[in-house]
């Protein structure tokens, strides 16, 4: 697939020289390290895999021939009809782990409507045997039916193309396939056509696909994997490996790593990342292009999807979420050039983040509901909104960045009054609640469970300015109003079956939940400075170790909650010895930028774009 000069990509690669013995050890470990901490499936589940992709084929053809016949199509032509399914994703890629789910395209023909697949084929999903967890969310952006299927987790999207049937032999690539159907089917399309391009955009597929697996690893470990929360998904990940692999041709991945992390950090964002140049194509619909919209100029780190029509994969970017990749990046960076000289193990790399020790407050947003199948829905509803709080956060003054994580934590909780439900829904559990079984509350009248997903917001908070006298107050009053108000927008919102709760929650109050066991230090007391405040104090930036100020829990320390309009009433921030964080300020003279080797200049990959 290269180019009439001979290369692939939109520019000529930095470097065409082979890797050095010492990036083949590296690479030799690198790969020892990923099959240490389990990124590799088993033969077993791989078979496992194949098997129910083979029950879903066929299940997809039985789900058009039976619309086929509702429609009065004759059987032997209803059968006739086909239907197909392409994976994409990293199933596709060949990059999938032993928990990752299959990203299944359900491509149909024109007598199937995308009603069908939610009215037909979702009941024929609860239907199928060993299929649990089916949860169909028909107004998404790209509408989705999610199940597990023998254990293995599959999220169902469908395309219904203008023919009358799917052959056999069908190849998603042709962009004439998308003339006369909607802009639904063409974003479903999308995911497959764009899988299938990468792969044959790359100058070694089993290179890309060993580097892509490790920075998947890095990304899902620093919690930056989430196209929802506005980090990268696992396309946009996929494409600048391989853009890397189109700068390096005949790299191997410890080498393609290690450049990743510089090309990535020096990157001059807004700058694209183009794996080839942008093609117009047989629709009247909107290509990438910010000379053109606004909207498109507007993207703090485009990534654009290869196929036609050129969409922006990292649309949802905020200014928070750049600068905490960027400063990951950095920090990649250094632990693999260490690597490389041998003062630092690739394990290292993939350390667990530190999010929940990062900060001193935390925003958390609480959705909950009574039923099992609508928490799903709500929470899933919630969290696609949160993105729209973190924008909103970044314009208060004096914070420097809301910092979102990138899942949520689920609970059951089992309640035996209206007090108990409401006590819940507002996030606080005790320890008689935490402990109650579903059997403990059998037969008890107004009884039930209560179920709660948890997400959180870190808040960097600018250090006290020298010389500044008196409390300092944060208020964030009007996005926590906002956000509840939007979430209460969803046209399926109803007050007495579902909750949302935003508060703010020092560190110190953290559930136990969001820490893996073991990981949580007891935090020594600290006693006060005199007068209880420090000359120069920084009470929120991101920390590693920070103390407490006093050894008892005051009423300061209870959670504030939102009122009834969601409203949070402004958070007195409490002084506590100065400590630097990732996002402090930082005097650009002393910040030791990453560097290519000698002889590689990464402005030959930015320049000519």
């Amino acid at each position: 697939m290269t180019n009439d000069r001979g290369y692939l990509g939109v520019t000529p690669p930095i470097s065409v020289v082979e890797s050095t013995e010492r990036e083949k050890e590296v690479t030799l470990t690198l790969m020892e390290e990923l099959r240490r901490q389990g990124t590799f499936e088993s033969d077993e589940e791989a078979r496992t895999r194949e098997l129910v992709l083979g029950r879903v084929s066929a299940l997809v053809k039985k789900f058009v021939q039976k619309v086929g016949i509702m429609r009065g199509l004759s059987e032997a032509t209803a059968i006739a009809s086909g239907g197909k399914i392409f994976t994409f994703g990293s199933y596709r890629l060949g990059v999938h782990g032993p928990s990752s789910d299959i990203d299944t395209l359900c491509v149909v023909p024109k007598h199937v409507s995308r009603d069908d697949f939610f009215e037909v084929f979702e009941p024929m999903l609860r239907e199928f045997d060993g299929a649990t967890e089916v949860a169909g969310v028909p107004d998404a952006y790209v509408p989705i039916i999610t199940a597990s299927i023998s254990g293995i987790p599959i999220d169902f999207l469908m395309a219904r193309l203008a023919l009358s049937s799917i052959p056999e032999d069908l190849s998603l690539q042709d962009d004439n396939l998308l003339r006369n159907i909607d802009e639904r089917c063409v974003r479903s399309l999308g995911g497959s056509r764009v899988a299938n391009e990468i792969l044959r955009l790359v100058p070694n597929v089993q290179v890309f696909r060993d580097s892509l697996r490790c920075i998947k690893l890095w990304a899902q470990r620093r919690a930056i994997y989430s196209n929802v929360n506005g980090f990268f998904g696992g396309v946009a990940w996929a494409m600048l490996v391989a853009r890397i692999c189109q700068l390096y041709p005949n790299a191997i991945a410890g080498a393609i790593v290690s450049r990743f992390f510089i090309i990535m950090y020096q990157w001059s964002w807004p700058q694209p990342v183009l794996l080839k140049q942008i093609e117009e194509g047989p629709l009247q619909v909107k290509v990438w292009n910010p000379k053109l919209y606004p909207a498109d100029r507007a993207h703090r780190m485009p990534i654009i999807t290869p196929t036609y029509p050129a969409m922006c994969a990292t649309h949802n970017v905020t200014a928070s979420t750049q600068m905490i990749t960027t400063e990951e990046f950095k920090r990649g960076a250094d632990i693999v050039d260490k690597v490389i000289v041998g003062t630092a193990q690739w394990s290292e790399l993939f350390l667990k983040h530190d999010f929940f020790h990062k900060y001193r407050y935390y925003l958390q947003i609480i959705a909950s509901t009574g039923d099992a199948d609508l928490q799903i829905k709500w929470s899933g509803t919630v969290e696609s909104r949160i993105r729209q709080l973190v924008m909103k956060l970044e314009y208060v003054d004096s914070l420097i960045l809301a910092h979102p994580f990138i899942k949520g934590f689920e609970q059951v909780c089992y309640c035996v009054s209206d007090e108990e439900i409401r006590a819940v829904a507002q996030g606080e559990i005790s320890e008689t609640i935490a402990r109650r079984k579903k059997d403990d509350i059998h037969g008890k009248e107004g009884a039930g469970p209560v179920y709660t997903t948890t997400f959180y917001v870190g808040l960097a908070i600018e250090p006290k300015q020298p010389g500044a006298t008196g409390p300092r107050r944060l208020d964030i009053s009007y996005p926590t109003t906002e956000f509840t108000k939007l979430v209460k927008m969803w046209e399926k919102f109803d007050e007495s079956s579902m909750g949302i709760v935003v508060r703010n929650i020092k560190s110190s109050l953290l559930p136990d939940n969001v820490f893996d066991p073991g990981e949580r230090q007891p935090k020594p007391a600290v006693k006060r400075t005199k007068g209880g405040k420090s000359s120069n104090t920084s009470p929120d930036m991101p920390s590693n170790k920070r103390p407490r100020t006093s050894s008892n829990t005051t009423t300061k320390d209870v959670p504030m909650k939102a009122n009834e309009n969601g409203t949070i009433p402004p958070i007195a921030l409490t002084p506590v010895v100065e400590t630097t964080g990732a996002f402090a300020p930082k005097d650009p003279s002393v910040i030791k930028s990453p560097q290519l080797p000698f002889g590689e200049n990464v402005a030959v990959a930015t320049g000519a774009q």
